[in-house]
């Protein structure tokens, strides 16, 4: 199967300074992929290249083994049949939802338009909004037309831009997931751009986690959280603490929390120095754990309670604990490590 969008080596620049660099993925058709990174990484410039936003410097892009950018040549956006949905959600305020949808329907007739829009306002829930204004709509229900109307001219791919960014936390993970069922229901590709690993891990098929111009690793999002190639994508990726730990065999480390076993053979000769990463969700209270610790922070999530735990050393991990148990700031508690998927790094590798 021929790939529906091919990025091969490209390189970025603005005002002379690098800001994406040999950069290359391919994207299957009704794929989701996620670009995910901090601020200035480079992401929403590539999103911009492959819209035909962006020059390129070096590489190429291809839509269904076309060249659309090259250094030299760039094919205009409204050629490359794709949508976007932006941040800011770029409705116009003059035009109601209705108009809004089928603004871009140029080529279809009045009745074809209003079909194509009611059909799309349907599927995002939003049928009895047609007549309001943009500044009648919560931020939630304007992102719904946002998408509604990069759908509406059928594109073989949506762009999303930050889109659920001005959104709060609750509703952003929620309409990640309903724009995921709604693109996977009508086979269209996606690719979203996103600083929240969450929204990024609700949406997409495969993310591309970005530092600096480049893609660090391309994985799965049960990848990225459980096997993160070097330690920038296992600080960005979830929450966690590094402990220093001593490798006593291939499958086995020597911690302050007691020897942790993993099922993956280490690389590393017995003795050597490494840190290891221990999650949230590898730490769990026990009544009659042997792991003594002091509750210096706490955060009720709700259902749970993210505590920051001193251990007798010093250190501190996190741990999610039922929010039933709930302890005070200064109170002890004990836990048990219990770490099914072990990531550690050379004490070194920084």
């Amino acid at each position: 199967m021929s790939k529906l969008l091919s990025i091969e080596n490209i390189e970025c620049q603005y005002r002379g300074h690098t800001v994406v660099s040999d950069l290359s993925f391919d994207v299957d058709p009704g794929s989701i992929i996620g670009l995910l990174g901090p601020s200035g990484c480079g992401k929403t410039t590539v999103l911009r290249a492959i819209a035909g936003f962006e020059p390129l410097h070096k590489g190429c892009i291809k839509l269904r083994d076309k060249t659309v950018s090259m250094p030299g040549y760039t094919l205009a956006p409204e050629k490359r049949k794709l949508g976007m949905v932006f941040q800011d959600y770029a409705l116009f305020p003059h035009l109601n939802i209705i108009n809004n949808i089928s603004f871009g329907l140029r080529k279809l007739s009045d009745s074809e338009k209003q079909t194509c829009a009611n059909e799309l306002l349907d599927m995002v829930g939003m049928t009895d909004m047609a007549k309001r204004f943009p500044h009648e709509l919560s931020g939630g229900q304007q992102q719904r037309v946002a998408l509604a109307r990069a759908l509406a001219p059928k594109p073989e791919i949506i762009l999303m831009d930050e889109p659920f960014s001005n959104l709060d936390i609750e509703l952003r993970e929620r309409l990640s997931i309903e724009v995921r069922d709604i693109l996977k229901e009508l086979g269209i590709t996606g690719i979203i751009v996103t600083h929240d690993q969450h929204e990024a891990f609700a949406i997409a098929d495969t993310i591309g986690v970005m530092n600096d111009g480049c893609i660090l690793q391309w994985d799965s999002p049960y990848n990225l959280y459980h096997q993160p190639c070097n330690r920038f994508v296992a600080d960005f990726i979830g929450q966690g603490s590094f402990l220093s730990a001593t490798v006593l065999s291939q499958n086995s480390l020597e911690t302050e929390l007691g020897i942790i076993k993993t099922e993956h053979t280490m690389q590393w000769d017995k003795g050597t120095l490494v840190d290891v990463l221990i999650r949230p969700d590898d730490v769990l209270p026990d009544t009659f754990g042997n792991i003594p610790a002091i509750v210096t922070q706490r955060a009720f999530k709700g259902a749970e309670i993210m505590y920051t735990l001193q251990l007798p050393t010093g250190s501190t991990v996190l741990s999610l604990f039922p929010s039933h148990h709930n302890h005070e700031i200064g109170e002890k508690v004990s836990v048990n490590i219990e770490a099914d998927h072990v990531v550690a790094f050379a004490h070194n590798d920084l």
